[in-house]
């Protein structure tokens, strides 16, 4: 896709996993899941967005067990573009913390503590140093 200059969401699996996915693994999931609102980090909330168990499993349910746990809140860095980044709305080195003050050892948001997150993959391949331009213009 990248050569072809599309991004696309594709089936990689054809040959075994169907368009519409593991329906029978779906079915379980809906019995014993439903949807609800969701805050994700550097986004904030977004409707309908998460899971919660079930009313039938809600003995199992550790937001009612332990209800402390639902005052628990991140502090975001105020220097932190990761929303954006998860957004596709920024790349992880037009982060004026990228590399510096965020790193994998030190990680400001949720795309760098991830070694799967956006800014973490830029910073592990070496796509970690803002660019060249923008550089000199500062000088």
């Amino acid at each position: 896709q990248l050569e072809e200059g599309r991004a696309e969401v594709e089936n990689a699996y054809a040959r075994s996993v169907a368009p519409e996915g593991n329906q029978p693994a779906q079915e379980i999931i809906n019995q014993v899941f439903e949807h609800t609102d969701r805050a994700w980090r550097g986004i904030g909330v977004i409707p309908q967005s998460g899971y919660r168990l079930r009313e039938p499993y809600a003995q199992f349910d550790a937001e009612l067990r332990f209800p402390e746990i639902q005052t628990i809140a991140t502090q975001e860095s105020s220097i932190c573009i990761s929303g954006l980044v998860l957004q596709g709305l920024k790349k992880p080195n037009q982060c004026p913390a990228f590399g510096e003050q965020c790193t994998p050892q030190n990680p400001l948001g949720a795309t760098m503590v991830s070694t799967e997150g956006a800014c973490a993959a830029y910073y592990q391949y070496g796509r970690y140093t803002h660019s060249l331009e923008e550089h000199e213009m500062t000088k």
